[in-house]
């Protein structure tokens, strides 16, 4: 990277504060330049605030400005990450172009605003609909999960990339994008711009899939439910599935829903295995002690049992009220949801640096699109093979 590391330890269970550049020095314990005071860390939070509303405000408005011209497909099928990352990039080239960057960077709070964004996120997962409407559903998940993840991590070593890059890379085009390499990025202690790099690829990826899977099922003559089963195992978002889904059809949406919302839910797994791996294998040296539980508590990122905790009372609590009130709070927790992940993406396009594509080259782009290759041909075959036939009524 750009500069020179602090080496500050990261915090527990999280992903290691942002390392400085140029000539600035750091706070040893913050991690944050010494004139990044609380004034100027507010400021950077207005400065996000502001940038999410304008994001919320495009999400909303732009398919009805679109309707009716030629642009109508695009308009309705880009999601509030596109507009959230093109607007962080832009305040990005902005206050670094006036020399702010460093000292707003404080209100810059990636971490904490997609961590609670995940912990909603684990509202809208129903355990009860996986475990008795969506057998095909599990079975796909974990035998695309292991595959996928395998091949991205064995890749990903071969072209020689450093082994937090491949835990993020591998969690995210397996599992569910941005959300995943978050999980990983915990469990891994990677860097910023590591994450900031890989939820770059997932959008860049992602954002043709609503167009181009759609098109293939059709060109393919896909039943609705293997349509479904084969766009919410390959595109990387839940709103690009959601986008996707709906260009096929209602049913297709419901059982893309259903795949994308189950390997959603075992987020939580891959984190757990990839804080043992590092802490017992890849960080530990030979003339070190054994980890012991102590150890892996320290290092796991603690948000998963957050979202797992909110998928179990969600679950509870929808047997106790009747449909309608269950999908109006659930609403307001995905409205809340929405809100804490456009913070994180405008504050993932804030910290995002260029000298890091710079540094990583080609080689994690050609491992992320091979993978997405693999995992395209893969979903296909199991959504043929668990899918055909399959209703979710």
């Amino acid at each position: 990277m750009a500069g020179e590391e602090t080496g500050v330890t990261a915090p527990t269970g999280g992903v290691p504060p942002e390392p400085t550049h140029g000539a600035t020095t750091t706070d040893t314990v913050t991690g944050r330049p010494p004139d990044a005071t609380w004034p100027w860390a507010l400021a950077g939070l207005v400065l996000v605030l502001a940038l999410a509303a304008v994001t919320r405000v495009l999400d909303k408005n732009v398919p009805d400005l679109l309707e009716g011209t030629a642009l109508e497909d695009l308009g309705a099928a880009i999601e509030y990450p596109v507009y959230a990352i093109v607007l962080g990039l832009l305040g990005n080239a902005i206050v670094t172009a006036t020399g702010l960057r460093d000292r707003l960077s404080g209100g810059f709070r990636t971490e904490f605003f997609i961590k609670t964004g995940l912990v909603l996120l684990g509202a809208s997962i129903n355990l009860k609909v996986i475990v008795t409407a969506a057998g095909p559903a599990i079975i796909q998940a974990i035998v695309l999960i292991s595959a996928v993840f395998l091949f991205t991590w064995w890749l990903g070593g071969r072209l020689g990339l450093d082994d937090k890059l491949r835990a993020l890379l591998s969690a995210a085009v397996s599992i569910c994008g941005v959300s995943a390499a978050i999980a990983a990025a915990g469990a891994v202690q990677a860097k910023r711009e590591q994450l900031a790099y890989s939820a770059s690829l997932v959008i860049a990826f992602a954002l043709p899939s609503i167009f181009v899977l759609p098109w293939l099922a059709t060109v393919l003559r896909l039943s609705p439910e293997v349509a479904g089963a084969w766009i919410g195992g390959n595109i990387d978002t839940t709103a690009a599935v959601t986008a996707a889904g709906a260009v096929v059809g209602e049913e297709a949406l419901q059982v893309a829903t259903i795949v994308k919302v189950t390997q959603n839910a075992l987020m939580g797994v891959v984190a757990i295995a990839l804080t043992a791996y590092f802490a017992f294998k890849v960080e530990r040296r030979p003339d070190a002690r054994r980890p012991g539980l102590g150890d892996l508590w320290n290092r796991f990122p603690k948000f998963v049992l957050g979202f797992v905790a909110a998928s179990v009372i969600a679950t509870w609590w929808l047997t106790t009220v009747s449909a309608a009130t269950g999908k109006a709070t659930i609403g307001v927790a995905n409205d809340l949801r929405v809100w804490f992940l456009i913070l994180a993406f405008v504050s993932i396009g804030l910290e995002f640096r260029v000298a890091s594509l710079k540094e990583a080259g080609w080689r994690p782009v050609g491992v992320f699109a091979a993978a997405t290759a693999v995992n395209l041909v893969l979903a296909l075959g199991l959504a043929a093979l668990l899918f055909s036939g399959f209703s979710v009524t």
